[in-house]
């Protein structure tokens, strides 16, 4: 009796540490770096409408505060918290999206960095698209990882050609 207890107990403990992973646990991997978490950033919002959304991973690389602006073609900023990014994506029907990054540029100072990053928005992932954008994320490290603190938006535009200029320039 005493050995199928053990071994019930066994199966629990093992079953929780397995499927009871905290954040730290599963995401770990997508702070160790600017690398890492500017992929997991894209990664997270990019799928199959069959896939469920990563809003648990999404908030992991985000800093409790993170700010979320975007700018509308004619350069007026809206700015909202994490969470009211998701209030719209979770009344939604989720379709195919995915955000490719295009190129990339960082600069860090100590613990603080700036990530340029030009995007593209595509429904299909191997097929391009003309709808382009620019994120300016800005990241700080602490306790072992890096945090996103906040992200601007620009999409390009026939008032703003951010994309292109950003390719452009070295």
């Amino acid at each position: 009796m005493s050995k199928l207890i053990l071994t019930a107990l066994s199966i629990i403990f093992a079953c929780n540490s397995i499927f009871g992973q905290t954040g730290q646990d599963k995401y770990a991997k997508d702070v160790k770096s600017i690398a890492a978490i500017i992929n997991a950033y894209y990664d997270v919002v990019s799928g199959l409408s069959s896939e469920p959304w990563e809003f648990e991973r999404d908030k992991y690389i985000h800093s409790e505060n993170a700010v979320i602006t975007r700018l509308d073609e004619n350069g007026n900023a809206e700015s909202h918290t994490l969470e009211a990014e998701y209030i719209p994506i979770g009344l939604l029907p989720k379709g195919d999206f995915f955000e490719k990054e295009l190129k990339r540029k960082v600069s860090k100072y100590g613990n603080i960095a700036q990530v340029w990053s030009a995007f593209e928005i595509r429904t299909d992932p191997n097929t391009g698209s003309d709808i382009r954008g620019l994120n300016s994320v800005q990241l700080h490290y602490e306790n072992g990882r890096w945090w996103i603190d906040s992200w601007t938006c620009e999409m390009e535009s026939e008032k703003s050609a951010v994309v292109t200029d950003f390719m452009e320039n070295e």
